[in-house]
């Protein structure tokens, strides 16, 4: 594997823990495996863009009230305003 022993994987992996911490690793980790299928996919030639993608009912549902909050935060920073 890489011209790599048991011992020099398990320094590596010791330094690593140390560096990112126990907390971090599973993130360091999941970060890592995304970026490999993305690669993977981009090597395939797989498109990622949201527009090829569908969207189920819930995020059907969300968009519209994702719209009505912004237009409610922006009117209400703008009544902030004028009271200053």
């Amino acid at each position: 594997m890489f011209g790599l022993g048991h011992w020099e994987l398990i320094i590596i992996l010791v330094i690593v823990l140390v560096v990112f911490g126990a907390g971090k690793l599973p993130t360091v980790g999941s970060a890592l495996g995304k970026g490999i299928r993305n690669f993977k996919g981009s090597l395939k030639g797989e498109d990622d863009s949201p527009e090829g993608k569908t969207l189920d009912e819930k995020q059907k549902a969300a968009l519209p009230r994702q719209s009505e909050d912004k237009s409610e935060k922006s009117s209400s920073k703008a009544e902030n305003k004028e009271e200053d």
